[in-house]
């Protein structure tokens, strides 16, 4: 076997077993190999295993010094392009106002929507840049961003022409996702927006995302609004996900399992009938911490959730009013904390799930035919990348086998 470059002197490679999301038990299963080594050809992993079984030559050997190596993390949830900041919001809530009151005064969401329709394509880039910069260099070498703070026909699109941009400008591969985010405030208007939403942007936005997110809540879409726009998007062609069950339970977890979901985020507020559900489907259970930790909402039920045999992925949910998170690797640890995942539990959640609830298959996993996205750790023990708080464990980063400079 021939092969670019060879990595070697790894303490323990650890990473998800097979393609697909794992649920339930087999969420807690990893393979970990010692003394290993892996082989990258043309940016995918074409071989890995204990160091000494390698036969095969390869024109550069890495040295990784007894490190411990484990697959690159996937962000699944982020809203990395916005203008403005929450500070008022987040003094508000310490004042002890609620998220949703806040929403319904015309704060919140509403106010980055303000600031970002005003922002300018380069703003917009250059804002959201550093951002995605920090995830990064936390250990995301995949990383979802959303649009929905545009609001308007043509600043969603320059939203989404911002993610495309910022593609060229990193290393990590980014996923765009267009989110239908809230309606107008006059209810007058809605009927409008949702033709808009439905006959213009996402036709319009087609070319530039390969999916579609909704937020079905008290104080944002209802439950036909959010069928009708998720609905015109699978007519499409487009992958479908929601924001449901943050703050109460309208319908949105069925609705995305009904519609085949990649995914459905937030689940603070699920009960036993919705995590019953989203079980005995393919959609992916993908919690935020970071909201838990920001806003002091409930802590989504993770352990129920893999107890019925749901698949439960981890996000970041970067965004300046709910869960201003920078950093991949701690999503992981607060999802060791608040949680009650276990260290293996979460790093599945945060790479071969959250892939899962990105569709993409070849990622989140060092097994011959993926992405040769990995970790080197600072530690010879992967432990340390759910243990450690307020310090990066991440020494290295490989993407597609190159060293993230």
């Amino acid at each position: 076997m021939n092969a670019d470059i060879l990595f070697t002197n790894i303490s323990q490679l650890v990473t998800p077993i097979g393609a697909g999301a794992r649920g339930g038990k087999q969420q807690a299963e990893l393979q970990i190999t010692p003394n290993a080594a892996f082989a990258v050809q043309d940016g995918l992993i074409a071989w890995v295993g204990r160091q000494n079984d390698w036969t095969g030559t390869a024109r550069e050997v890495k040295d990784l010094g007894g490190c411990a190596v484990v697959p690159g993390l996937i962000d699944p949830h982020t809203h990395a392009v916005w203008a403005g900041n929450r500070l008022a919001d987040f003094e508000a809530r310490a004042s002890g106002m609620q998220y949703e009151e806040i929403l319904r005064l015309g704060g919140g969401i509403r106010s980055s929507i303000r600031d970002t329709s005003a922002a300018s394509l380069e703003q917009l880039v250059d804002l959201a840049l550093p951002r995605l910069l920090a995830l990064q260099s936390s250990g995301a070498t995949t990383i979802e961003v959303k649009s929905g703070y545009g609001f308007s026909l043509e600043a969603e699109l320059r939203c989404l022409e911002a993610i495309k941009i910022l593609q060229s400008k990193l290393q990590a591969h980014l996923e765009p996702t267009l989110l239908i985010h809230v309606p107008p405030q006059n209810a007058s208007e809605r009927p409008a927006y949702l033709e808009m939403v439905c006959l213009e942007l996402i036709p319009q936005a087609k070319p530039l995302v390969k999916a579609v997110d909704v937020f079905i809540e008290r104080e944002a879409f209802n439950l036909l609004e959010t069928r009708r726009i998720l609905e015109t998007a699978q007519n499409h062609g487009l992958a479908v996900k929601l924001h449901a069950d943050q703050f109460h339970c309208v319908g949105g977890l069925e609705l995305g399992v009904e519609l085949g979901a990649l995914s459905v985020d937030h689940l603070e507020v699920s009960g036993q009938p919705q995590i019953a559900l989203i079980a005995k489907s393919q959609t992916i259970a993908t919690i935020l911490p970071g909201v838990t930790l920001h806003l002091g909402l409930p802590v989504a039920p993770a352990r129920a959730l893999l107890e019925a045999g749901a698949a439960v992925a981890i996000g970041t949910d970067l965004n300046p009013g709910s869960s201003p998170v920078f950093s991949s690797q701690m999503a992981l640890a607060l999802g060791v904390r608040l949680n009650r995942l276990t260290p293996a539990e979460a790093l599945v959640a945060c790479t071969v799930n959250a892939a899962a609830a990105l569709g993409l298959p070849n990622r989140g996993r060092l097994e011959v035919g993926c992405v040769a996205d990995a970790l080197v750790l600072y530690s010879s023990n992967w432990l340390e990348l759910a243990y450690l708080l307020g310090v990066n464990p991440v020494k290295t980063i490989l993407i597609a086998g190159q060293e993230v400079l």
